[in-house]
């Protein structure tokens, strides 16, 4: 089979995902003969495009069903999508904005409407752009969080869990996106250090023409909804203040001066406006000393009739107009620049307004005590470990969770309210009806019934994923099916740091609410993929590549392996175009290597003993590699798993074996060892797989015509057959030879065609015997002899060993000798590096013992070095 001078990807990518997808290589059913290997996707919001912390994910996710299932496992990735409340309704409203339609001016019904066409026209686009990954999903498991038979679930758990009291309805201080005009959960706002002011404001004592209280505050725009001043009890500043009143500036009203030690007597002045509707502190201030509530902001952030002053103005202009209007009045002291916290919402962007509100809450604290369990006692396991502090401080602190939202777009809230101001929950308005009769002893109908108008936190669905995806119906019948005994708990979650508490914590919660069992084994945490700068990659900031021109320009392999070369789990990958191209120049080079086999003639009659050594050693090389990059996916070190099969293709199998055993020019090669390196090459093609899905595949089916049950995607991954680590040991001392040899025709200016004479002073040369053909044919010897002495020489040192090429009366001898004391110094830096590890107490006491090994190993090896440069330099006087 022919095979052309250059790779394609993109032809090549397009054949072999068709082939899959139309053989249902991807799929998975029940198989109780097989064990199960299952990762559901985070499912991305409907509202997305691919992106670089995409790419990384889905890549990682790839790599592992595709191992897996070349290990035999019934493997299954379960791809879909997330509704995504906010961003989504975003979405479409500014969508209408643009054909001149006004949210206000629809029903619901007719925006859902809308919101459905959308998301039929958009919804599904990120998915289709994982394909050009080579995500290798079971498609036809795709799930929607707004499916009808997920939705049900959602419905479900929120009235069992309003029946087990963990759901209650109350008036609380919430976060409050003005721009989204919904209630947040306090893990949907990021804060940020933003440069802000700090106005001083004076308030007259009530009574007085000259007496004032100066107060420095953030908010000038909300003076009108000061309900006191609090000062602390213990300050001398304001003990003549006791039981006095203060004037608020601009609207003239009285409100109390108050004593409580909550009050920072070293922040601002030592006065604090209490404005209970506008802040959480104040707030919980307000109940102790039972104080009015004036809420004076719209939900869009404006002020209302309450402000008295400014109505209808944006809460931002108001902060400048209230300024103005104190300097006017002589009631604005100073301002000064200061730097604060400030929450955003994390999907609109929009500055955090605390405020009361009636909302739906879930009970958190006995609720989290098997998910905080089960993490810290490792029956789930986070990678990297470091993230369990973490994840126990939130757990340990968490906050009622505010599950309401006020948008259209979302699972609608079970709960339908009463003409006598009680409401029930119930699946349908019709066991509402038949529920709010019995309770209430009533002749309501279906007409007196009035759903709630909130929809659910989307995280209130997405929660339930693991199981969902299986059996949604296992939230009303509490009888698992066959799917989700089978399947569940899935293996591994791989997913980002910043949905730790968002996502994960709330699977878990939810997992063993109502199955008893974790959702998940591991959790893999990616890093965020960041510019050269250190910035997030955003397409807001302009600095993120398109990942699937990136796809275009270098392949889907490039990029996979591109994204993945610097990865280590949890932390953040720094991104550069270098990478996606040295995962191309892989691609080649393998495509390259695989050319120049098959363009080999071959004789059946040659005898191939001679390649023998180079056999045994790759043989030896590729089982070493193996363990390692087995026992790196063990510890879900999936970056160094990639590095370790790049070396060992690129450095031992293209750069040595290849040169090894390559025919002379125009000559042919023996049979054996053709087909011993076609056998190599295939168990290569098998652990680059998971990696390199697509070259690996063409390259598999170039080798020989295949059936589909022969395809590479259903191939065995190669087992562990234990090696000689003496043998991949010698032939590194081999290399090491051949590369000084090389190192010294290049300095020297010498032709690589011009044989050499060495002569090499060891006690092994049983080692250099055995892998003679090796070092003639890759040092090009003319002889290679064993001796202590050489005149008129060039001398280096490979381990033990001193090595001489003859130079005639061309050697500078002084040259030598400085170059010898060079590495005589480097070589003692080397030691001296090791044996303070070594006397280190702590990291002899902690570190593995194959670890310390190697260290032993090292200084042994740097002493005969050293040893031997030292003996070289004195045979040169």
């Amino acid at each position: 089979m022919s095979i052309a001078s250059k790779y394609d990807p993109v032809s090549t990518e397009a054949k072999w995902y068709a082939y899959w997808m139309e053989h249902k290589l991807f799929s998975s059913k029940v198989d109780h003969s097989k064990e199960p290997y299952t990762i559901t996707m985070p499912p991305p919001n409907v509202t997305g495009v691919l992106h670089m912390g995409h790419m990384l994910n889905n890549t990682i996710q790839d790599v592992l069903i595709r191992r897996a299932r070349m290990q035999g496992k019934n493997a299954l990735w379960v791809p879909g999508t997330d509704h995504a409340s906010i961003a989504t309704e975003t979405k479409v409203v500014n969508m209408l904005k643009e054909q001149g339609i006004d949210k206000k001016s629809l029903t619901r019904e007719k925006f859902l409407e809308h919101a459905w066409e959308w998301k039929d026209k958009y919804g599904g686009i990120i998915l289709d752009q994982l394909k050009k990954l080579g995500a290798s999903c079971d498609w036809d498991r795709t799930a929607f969080t707004m499916d009808a038979d997920l939705s049900d679930a959602v419905i479900s758990v929120f009235v069992d869990l309003h029946k087990k009291g963990k759901i209650y309805r109350g008036i609380r201080m919430v976060n409050w996106d003005p721009q989204g005009k919904t209630a947040l959960s306090d893990d949907e706002v990021i804060t940020k250090e933003i440069q802000s002011k700090l106005y001083y404001i004076k308030y007259k004592i009530e009574g007085t023409e000259d007496q004032f209280l100066t107060i420095a505050t953030t908010r000038p725009e909300t003076i009108m909804a000061d309900v006191a001043i609090c000062v602390n009890p213990n300050d001398p500043r304001f003990t003549h203040l006791k039981g006095k009143k203060a004037i608020v500036p601009l609207i003239n009203k009285a409100i109390p001066i108050i004593e409580d030690e909550y009050v920072d007597m070293e922040f601002g002045t030592g006065c604090l406006k209490v404005t209970p509707a506008h802040d959480i502190n104040d707030y919980e201030l307000g109940l102790k000393h039972k104080l009015e509530v004036i809420d004076i902001l719209n939900d869009d952030g404006t002020l209302n009739e309450k402000a008295q002053i400014l109505i209808g103005e944006d809460r931002f202009v108001a902060r400048k107009m209230i300024a103005k209007k104190l300097k006017a009045v002589d009631q604005l002291e100073k301002i000064e620049d200061y730097k604060s916290n400030v929450g955003h919402s994390e999907r609109t962007d929009a500055v955090i307004e605390p405020k009361l509100s009636l909302q739906w809450f879930l009970k958190m604290d006995d609720i989290t005590k098997p998910a905080l369990s089960a993490v810290m006692d490792d029956v789930i396991q986070l990678y990297p470990p470091k993230f369990k502090n973490m994840y126990r401080a939130w757990m340990e602190n968490v906050r009622d969770w505010c599950i309401s939202r006020q948008l259209w777009w979302g699972h609608r809230i079970p709960a339908y309210h009463l003409p006598n101001g009680e409401f029930v929950v119930a699946k349908t308005a019709e066991e509402a009806l038949i529920i709010a009769n019995e309770q209430y002893d009533g002749k309501f109908t279906l007409a007196d019934l009035k759903q709630d108008e909130d929809v659910l936190d989307t995280w209130f669905s997405s929660w339930l994923w693991p199981i969902s995806v299986f059996d949604p119906e296992v939230f009303t019948t509490g009888k698992p099916n066959e799917e989700l005994k089978y399947y569940y708990p899935t293996n591994d979650l791989v997913t980002a740091p910043e949905i730790l508490f968002f996502w994960v914590a709330r699977m878990i919660i939810a997992g063993y609410e109502y199955t008893g069992e974790k959702p998940f084994k591991n959790v893999y945490l990616t890093g965020i993929v960041r510019d050269k700068l250190g910035r997030k990659m955003s397409k807001s900031l302009g600095n993120s590549p398109d990942p699937l021109d990136l796809i275009t320009q270098n392949g889907a392999d490039g990029v996979r392996t591109g994204m993945l070369f610097s990865s280590p789990a949890g932390n953040d990958l720094p991104y550069d175009d270098k990478l996606v191209e040295q995962g191309r120049n892989f691609s080649n080079k393998i495509w390259n290597a695989f050319r120049l086999v098959q363009g080999w003639e071959i004789d059946p009659n040659l005898d191939g003993s001679a390649n023998a050594s180079s056999i045994e050693w790759f043989e030896n090389r590729f089982n070493q590699a193996l363990v390692e990059i087995n026992d790196h996916f063990e510890k879900f070190r999936i970056s160094d798993a990639l590095m370790s099969t790049y070396k060992l293709v690129w450095g031992d199998f293209c750069s040595w074996y290849l040169e090894m055993i390559k025919p002379a020019y125009q000559h042919p090669i023996d049979q054996q060892t053709y087909d011993k390196t076609i056998a190599l090459f295939e168990d290569i093609l098998k652990i680059l797989h998971p990696f390199m899905p697509f070259i690996s595949e063409e390259l598999w089916h170039q080798i020989k015509e295949r059936s589909v049950e022969e395809s590479l995607i259903l191939a065995s991954w190669p087992r562990e057959k234990g090696y000689d680590s003496q043998i991949t040991e010698d032939a590194s001392q081999i290399f090491e030879v051949v590369s000084q040899v090389r190192n010294l025709r290049a300095s020297k200016g010498m032709s690589p065609k011009d044989a050499l004479d060495l002569t090499i002073n060891t006690r092994n040369e049983a080692l250099y015997g055995r892998f003679s053909a090796v070092l003639n044919k890759l040092a090009n010897l003319s002889s290679l002899n064993f001796g202590d002495k050489v005149d008129n020489a060039i001398s280096f040192v490979v381990k033990s060993d001193e090595c001489f090429i003859p130079m005639g009366d061309s050697i500078n001898v002084e040259e030598e000798k400085e170059n010898i004391q060079k590495e005589i110094d480097y070589n003692k830096g080397f030691l001296n590096s090791v044996m303070k590890k070594l006397s280190n107490e702590r990291f002899v006491a902690g570190a593995p013992a194959q670890v310390i090994e190697m260290e032993r190993k090292k200084q042994a090896d740097a002493e005969a070095k050293i040893k031997a440069l030292e003996e070289s330099l004195a045979k040169l006087g």
